[in-house]
């Protein structure tokens, strides 16, 4: 090897070592920039189709399949067996011809060999009867392309001997039964006192304009996507027990005694009080008799989503009612009942329908008049809370505090995903997250605590920018099961966005465009893309840099003031960013004679790549200077967000 040819050698790896020094010089003094928000093939599909738009409306060609459900069931609490009967009819208004159908079995959830992200017990699942497609009967096959049914875990797949054509609806009969779970189950199951009854029927799933039928399997953990219909439900079980469920009851004077039905209209009558419908010495004998031994409970529910029920004879039954707001234009406020079925160990839940009553009320003013005709509460089974349409079931409290604010959180479902029928399954962040959200803001409301929202009492914080933190946009089911990544991704880092976001835009205007996507997409079913661009519509402003950073990354956001110059003209805040979030800065300086002034600036610079602005001040003798003093933004670490001066 010649003496040239090392020598070039080793003029070539210094230039090399001299350019990657120069590079990483360069990458320390300039940011990195999140990408905008890119739609994905499906979403730009159903924009050409105009289903959707870039503004976040519903397009001109949007559509929504529907069903109507005739449920008659019956629940044996000695042997822990519902049986059920269903004929249901499906409304196809898409514009396509559908041979195949979906339809979900979650109860298989707990068959033998069932996959699960989270244990179960083992029951046996569902055990599906007869399967009928317009008067015909089909029968189970495991040949592809064959007509018949066939059960692929927790759904049933039903290849039809004809198609349902665009604007044509078809009937199925079913049958079915199972054993019911018992407590520990996700979101249903029985203790022996109480059961309720959730996810217990065969429910279509979701054809949409976007990703045509969405038939993922239940494995536990990761929640729902549901279509709107309407129902119309019996519900036999023993009599002297009470039954809360979906829907209005529709035979009151057949199924309660003549002392339950005086007081429940007693409590239609009055906005102001709780009426004890039934108390501890009306246990067991709050119902009528019959021959039997059993009473049919009938309820009828129009555009819900689902049909949940709960049973038990150990409730008293507390009501009231809540004012809703003008729900029909009539210029006359409306009213919804509020109950709560509790049983009298559960000392705190004295106070449940008046933790409902001011739920509904708060939830209505915030968005619009809560549409239902109830909002009842259930205890018993779980340890947490769980949404159902007019329903939740929540686990026993003692403290009033807690009490509050799982029922709170779980009414707040009734706007997301009740009304407003988001995708759980594929963004989980979109239906806890607003909920957590309007928990907090709730919060603050009933309890006059301005704490709430401090970061110390938010859990993103505890593991932001660390290994456990996943993205929100991430699909329920791939959220490591007992971790905090599911609660900070979905419910407390989505909540702590919004808040930041309504710091930023303003509370008139945050929620002018809140309660817009609300309202265009009540009964419907949004995207995340629609929810952006709702927002991006009413504000005028272009958030790709917000939406992208707080949903789409685990990027953290610490702006720091590292220098304050006194200059003849005025004073200098030189302010830097040294996470990776870019977020405007909100500056107020505190001048030695008590008065301030503000400065935001725009998050342009950090967009451009820039890692320090600054920003410019009246002169005169600063005392303390501070970055977002209200506490809205996602810094995670405000020890450096203050500048006190040293004279």
């Amino acid at each position: 090897m010649s003496i040239h040819f090392v020598q070039a050698m080793k003029r070539t790896l210094l230039a090399l070592v001299v350019g990657v020094a120069t590079i990483a010089a360069s990458a320390q003094q300039r940011r990195p920039v999140p990408y905008p928000v890119i739609y994905d093939a499906d979403f730009t599909a159903a924009i050409e189709k105009g289903t959707r738009t870039e503004r976040g409306t519903p397009g001109p060609n949007y559509w929504t399949n529907t069903a109507d459900y005739v449920i008659a069931a019956s629940l044996s609490p000695s042997t822990g067996m519902l049986k059920g009967a269903e004929t249901a009819t499906y409304h196809n208004n898409s514009p396509d011809a559908l041979r195949r159908v979906a339809i979900h079995l979650r109860q298989n959830l707990h068959a033998e060999g069932a996959v699960r992200n989270r244990p179960q017990e083992v029951t046996g699942g569902v055990s599906l009867g007869r399967v009928m497609f317009n008067g015909t009967e089909l029968l189970e096959t495991q040949r592809q392309g064959s007509v018949g049914y066939r059960i692929d875990g927790s759904v049933l797949w039903l290849l039809l001997p004809s198609s349902i054509k665009s604007g044509e609806s078809a009937t199925f009969d079913l049958t079915w039964s199972y054993q019911v779970p018992e407590t520990g189950a996700p979101r249903n199951g029985t203790d022996g006192e109480v059961f309720f009854n959730a996810y217990w029927y065969p429910q279509f799933a979701v054809y949409d304009d976007v990703q045509g039928w969405k038939a993922d399997q239940y494995f536990g953990e990761g929640e729902f996507y549901m279509g709107y219909g309407d129902y119309d439900v019996s519900l036999t079980v023993p009599q002297g027990w009470l039954v809360g469920a979906t829907g209005t009851l529709q035979n009151a004077e057949e199924v309660l005694s003549d002392q339950s039905v005086a007081r429940m209209y007693s409590a239609r009558s009055n906005t102001d009080y709780i009426i004890r419908v039934v108390d501890e010495a009306d246990r067991y004998q709050a119902t009528r008799t019959s021959p039997s031994g059993n009473l049919t409970w009938r309820f009828q529910a129009e555009n819900v989503r689902d049909f949940a029920w709960g049973a038990s004879p150990e409730y008293l039954w507390d009501m009231t009612m809540a004012n809703v707001g003008d729900r029909d234009g009539d210029g006359v406020d409306d009213s919804a009942e509020i109950h709560a079925f509790w049983r009298p160990e559960s000392t705190a839940w004295v106070r449940s329908a008046e933790f409902g009553k001011f739920s509904i009320e708060f939830l209505s003013e915030t968005f619009f008049p809560y549409p239902y005709p109830h909002m009842t509460a259930m205890e018993g089974i779980i340890g947490g809370g769980m949404e159902y349409p007019m329903m939740t079931l929540i686990g026993s409290r003692t403290n009033d505090r807690r009490l509050f604010g799982v029922t709170l959180h779980e009414i707040a479902h009734m706007y997301f995903p009740m009304i407003v029928g988001q995708d759980e399954k594929d963004d989980t962040w979109m239906d806890e997250g607003l909920t957590s959200f309007n928990t907090n803001e709730g919060t603050v409301d009933f309890w006059s605590d301005p704490l709430v929202w401090d970061p110390s009492r938010q859990g993103y914080y505890r593991i932001a920018g660390t290994s456990d933190e996943r993205i929100s946009r991430r699909h329920a089911d791939q959220y490591p099961y007992r971790t905090a990544a599911r609660g900070t991704a979905a419910y407390n880092k989505p909540a702590v966005s919004l808040h930041a976001l309504r710091g930023i835009l303003g509370d008139e205007l945050f929620y002018e465009a809140y309660r817009e996507y609300a309202m265009r997409w009540s009964y419907k079913h949004p995207e995340p893309y629609d929810l952006f661009n709702t927002f991006e519509d009413v504000t005028g402003l272009d958030l790709d840099w917000f939406w992208t950073t707080q949903f789409y990354t685990t990027w953290t956001l610490d702006q720091a003031v590292t220098g304050v110059i006194d200059g003849e003209s005025g004073v200098t805040v030189v302010v830097e960013d040294r996470g990776l979030s870019p977020y405007p800065v909100v500056l107020t300086v505190t001048y030695d004679d008590g008065s301030t002034e503000q400065s935001v600036l725009p998050v342009d610079a950090w967009m451009n790549g820039e890692r320090e602005q600054r920003a410019e001040f009246r002169a005169g003798e600063v005392a303390r200077v501070e970055i977002d003093p209200g506490k809205y933004l996602p810094d995670v670490d405000r020890s450096n967000n203050v500048w006190t001066s040293s004279r």
